[in-house]
């Protein structure tokens, strides 16, 4: 058996360890960064769904691991044909750090099978997200989504 991979993706954000955090969680934000709505009630035990903004389609889903807002979050993550296979979920933690001048947002996304169709959008598509996540953040808008992911398949 092969062990499983892991990707880390770190970046700076200027705002505050609440805006960011919420801007993970609040469906209205993630439409504009991700093209994706998280929804969940954000409680530990409860499901989560990624549901595509332009045809309501639930992308991923997983359930609620951990949240100390404004702090931390982690989260199961898998593909919905996958949801009854607990071999398939990998895990995704969000730790934010306030600074002096910035937010740290640490993304970890673990438990990936190794070559798996996962692994290989998760490493082209968490910068993509993060990114213009940043952006929005800093400049209250976000790149247009599809032609960011379209670019990074180039």
């Amino acid at each position: 058996m092969k062990d499983k991979a892991e990707f880390v993706y770190v970046t700076y954000i200027a705002s505050t360890p609440e805006k960011v955090f919420d801007a993970l969680i609040a469906p209205e934000m993630t439409r504009k960064y991700w093209a994706h709505l998280n929804v969940s009630d954000w409680k530990v035990g409860s499901p989560w769904k990624h549901e595509n903004a332009e045809n309501g389609n639930t992308d991923l889903l997983g359930k609620v691991i951990e949240i100390d807002r404004p702090k931390r979050l982690v989260i199961s993550w898998a593909f919905p044909a996958d949801k009854d296979n607990p071999a398939k979920y990998s895990k995704v933690t969000f730790q934010v750090q306030p600074g002096p001048n910035a937010v740290r947002l640490t993304v970890t996304h673990e438990d990936l099978e190794p070559g798996s169709d996962m692994e290989k959008g998760i490493r082209r598509g968490w910068p993509v997200v993060l990114s213009n996540l940043k952006t929005l953040l800093e400049t209250g808008t976000a790149l247009e989504t599809k032609a960011l992911f379209a670019h990074s398949k180039q």
